[in-house]
This record gives C-alpha cells, sequence and structure tokens, in this order.
C-alpha cells in the first residue's frame, strides 16, 4: 500500500485542524482549520504545504473554525473540488465562515487605525487573511453527505460520515482506500464528543479500524462537575444579582451557545434562579440557534421529547438577540444584573472583548468560562490569573470575578476516549494522536501505548508518514 498522511495542523497543537491524504494519484484533505492560538497566528498567512489547485476533495467533520476557517483561503488560492460535510455542517459553516470574513475585515480595519495612531506596526499585516466576499465563493463547494452514507470519490477511495456526538452536524470520517487488492480503513475522529450529553446523540464507535487519527485535548484529565452545572450556574447567577453585577459569558457560537440556553431554560423551569434578561449578543449564534430548529432529527431522545411538547429551551422568557453594534453597546447602559453570552469563546475576537473591557474592572462582575481556553489566548490569561489584560490596545485591571463552569465541555475526557477506543475489537496498526497541546497528546499516547499496548505517535507539525 502507498498511502501518505501528512499533519498539516492540530499537530502538538489545538487548532489548526488539517490533515493531507495522499494515495492512488490523488490528494483529499481532511479539514481546514484556522489556527487561534497565539504562538501560531503566523501559520494562517503561510502558502498551504500542498497546492490547492491539485486537491480533489476537502471533508469537514464539523463546522467549528479551527476545523473549517481557512477554506475561503483555500479557495482563494485555486482550489475547486468538492468540500464534503453533513448537511447541518454545511449550513453551520456558511454561517461561521461568512461571520468570520467580517469579523478579518472590521479587525484588520480596527488594526490599522490603531498601529497608525500609535505610530507602530503589528507582527502580522493589516489586511484580512479573507474577506466576507471570500467565504462565499466557498459555498458552491458544499456538497452535503448524509451520516452512514458511503460515498464513493473514485480512484478506490470511498468515505463514511458517523455522528460524532460534538456539535450539531459533527463527524468521524471513514475513509476507505482500496489499492492493488488491498484495502486500508482510516478514521479521523474530529472532535469527540460526550456520552448522555444534552441535545445531540452519543459518538459512535468503531470495531475495528487500520489506523485511528484522534484528538486528545482532555487527554490528560477527567473532567470535573460534569453532574453540577446547574448547580454552579444557580451559585453564579444568584451571587451576582445580589452584587448587582453583569454575567459576562465568552461563549463558542455553535453548540455551547445552546447548551447554554438549555441549561438556564431547565433552571427557570425549577424556579432555582430568579427571571434574568439574558443577551445573546451574537448574530451568528442567533442564526445557528434557527439551524439548530431546523435539525430537530439530529437531537437525541430528551430533547426530542422537549420539542414535542412545544417546549424550546431556545427561546424563553427574558431570552434576547442582540443584532446591531448599537444594540450591543447598548448593553452597558442597562442597571441591574443581566447575562451577557457573546463571542468568540477564548475571547481573541468579536464583542466579547468590548464586553470585557466594559466588566472585567468591576468587582460586583462574574465572568463565566464554559469552554476550553487555548494557550496563548486572551482567555487562557484571565482564566490563569493575569492580574491586568491588554484589551484593544489598553491595559485593564481584572477586579471582576473569575470562574469556570467545567462540566460544559463538549470533548471526551481521558476517561471517555480511553471508553472510545475501547470498542476496537483488534489493536489498530497505528493511533496518531493530535489535537491537544503537548504535555495532553503526549500523556495520552505514552497511556495508551503502556495500558493497551497500541503502538502510538504524536506526530510533530509538518510531518509525512507512510501507512503501509
Amino acid at each position: 500500500m502507498d498511502i501518505r498522511l501528512t499533519f498539516m495542523g492540530a499537530a502538538r497543537g489545538v487548532t489548526g485542524s488539517r490533515y493531507l491524504i495522499e494515495t492512488n494519484d490523488t490528494m483529499i484533505l481532511v479539514d481546514c482549520g484556522l489556527y487561534q492560538e497565539r504562538q501560531f497566528l503566523y501559520r494562517n498567512w503561510e502558502k498551504f504545504r500542498c497546492s490547492p489547485k491539485k486537491l480533489q476533495a476537502v471533508f469537514l467533520t464539523h463546522a467549528h473554525l479551527d476545523h473549517s476557517g481557512l477554506l475561503p483561503k483555500l479557495v482563494r488560492e485555486g482550489f475547486q473540488g468538492k468540500v464534503y460535510c453533513t448537511p447541518a455542517t454545511a449550513d453551520l459553516t456558511k454561517i461561521m465562515l461568512l461571520d468570520a470574513g467580517h469579523l478579518q475585515e472590521e479587525d484588520a480595519a480596527y488594526k490599522k487605525k490603531r498601529h497608525q495612531r500609535e505610530g507602530r506596526q503589528g507582527p502580522y499585516p493589516e489586511v484580512p487573511l479573507y474577506t466576507a466576499a471570500d467565504a462565499e465563493k466557498t459555498f458552491p463547494l458544499f456538497s452535503p453527505v448524509e451520516y452512514n452514507q458511503t460515498l464513493d470519490i473514485g480512484h478506490g477511495i470511498e468515505a463514511t460520515f458517523y455522528d460524532a456526538g460534538h456539535v450539531l452536524g459533527s463527524a468521524m470520517i471513514k475513509l476507505q482506500i482500496s489499492q492493488n487488492g488491498e484495502k486500508r480503513s482510516i478514521v479521523f475522529s474530529g472532535d469527540i464528543g460526550r456520552k448522555d450529553r444534552p441535545i445531540l446523540h452519543d459518538p459512535s464507535v468503531f470495531q475495528k479500524l487500520d489506523y485511528v487519527v484522534m484528538e486528545s485535548t482532555y487527554g490528560d484529565r477527567v473532567h470535573e462537575g460534569t453532574d453540577e452545572i446547574g448547580d454552579d450556574l444557580v451559585e453564579i447567577v444568584n451571587s451576582t444579582k445580589a452584587a448587582g453585577g453583569n454575567i459576562i459569558v465568552p461563549s463558542f457560537a455553535l453548540q455551547r451557545a445552546q447548551e447554554i440556553l438549555y441549561y438556564l431554560d431547565l433552571l427557570l423551569m425549577q424556579k432555582r434562579i430568579p427571571p434574568i434578561d439574558v443577551y445573546l449578543d451574537s448574530p451568528m449564534a442567533a442564526k445557528i440557534t434557527e439551524v439548530y430548529k431546523r435539525y430537530a432529527n439530529l437531537f437525541d431522545s430528551d430533547m426530542t421529547e422537549l420539542m414535542n411538547e412545544h417546549h424550546s429551551p431556545f427561546d424563553f422568557p427574558g431570552l434576547k438577540a442582540v443584532e446591531t453594534v448599537e444594540e450591543s453597546k447598548s448593553l452597558n447602559s442597562i442597571k441591574g444584573t443581566i447575562m451577557i453570552i457573546a463571542g468568540s469563546g477564548m475571547c481573541n475576537g468579536g464583542r466579547i472583548k468590548h464586553h470585557l473591557a466594559n466588566n472585567i474592572s468591576r468587582p460586583e462582575c462574574t465572568i463565566v468560562f464554559v469552554g476550553y481556553q487555548a494557550a496563548g489566548t486572551l482567555g487562557r490569561q484571565i482564566l490563569d490569573g493575569a492580574k491586568t489584560v491588554r484589551i484593544h490596545g489598553q491595559q485593564y485591571p481584572v477586579r471582576a470575578r473569575i470562574t469556570q463552569v467545567k462540566g460544559f465541555s463538549a470533548h471526551a475526557d481521558q476517561d471517555e476516549l480511553l471508553k472510545w477506543l475501547s470498542s476496537l475489537s483488534v489493536n489498530p496498526r497505528r493511533i496518531f494522536i493530535t489535537h491537544g497541546e503537548v504535555e495532553s497528546a503526549e500523556q495520552f499516547s505514552q497511556l495508551l501505548r503502556s495500558k493497551n499496548g497500541y503502538n502510538t505517535m504524536v506526530p510533530e507539525y509538518g510531518a509525512t508518514v507512510n501507512l503501509d
């Protein structure tokens, strides 16, 4: 067998997911993600390590930007093939790419003015990485594929999408490659979800695979407080309301925002928290929530039962969607306690930075982290206890209460990753550990070798491996 796998991203890092497969005179890419760690941002500006014009197809595991966010750049540089993904992922990715393009344009214009005022240059060009118009050019290339439907793209390559249980439409992608009378199977896990989580089905499992490329975001730890989300939110809402402050929630627009609404609705129904005005200050999150409503067929049994009772957790009293910049700015003048949910989830862009600037120095306010904060991001700095943080070129003292609701994670932890692999009846030829910080990936790799005898590898960025 002659199959080459190149790790063009998410290797010894959490973001920038991108894997190149070369076989049977064909080049395909699994994921085309954006780097979000500060120390790796320069990679977004680099030329792709393959010719976009020669790529036949891109397979997307899901819509998160660290898996899809470089598609517009790939298309601008010559890619003309198809982008295969589930229907929900197609709808969600279009929303997220368009939003990302707008943000790239706004951030570039803002930085250019600020740097001119300060008489300096930033480390990256003061132009957008790509524009909203670039994002729109990717839309005609999307080719939706249903779960469990095998797609034959020719050249001895078949692909099947399986539910990953991570976010709406997320998939694990299994490639079956035939060559000279032999076959090899390789699964790209994408982000592996968790069992018994709200809204979505449990992640799919497999019995036999030749190769596995799997994430390790939480490969070195076990989640805490999974069953305490409600209790944590009750304490945060009630104590902050008593103090007279605001609750600021940096949140990813996809899945995390919808889960927060799910729990708030539940707590309101149980009367464990008082009525509170909740502002979803993310046009993208509001649009994504509408997509969720259209794909009710992907919900788990509990969520389906709620919807059948005509009770949507995405539409409770006090919930307001904020559309315009003017509406967003007006939130600063509201008296009394409100909750603002805004992106980006790691605080490295978007409206959340403005809300942090207005609230992070107020001791009566609470900043609530509900998602993973990658090394080098503003969110990670705050969560790690920084005394002051730089936002929009200014230093702000951190006086607000900083807290984290850990149970929200949509990524499987170490125990859940091990359980996911335990469904395999035969050890794969090799397991490639990706999509995790170096310490997490290395620790999980060592655990798999010592506990299960798996042949594992934590590939370097840019490494190419020949699969026999």
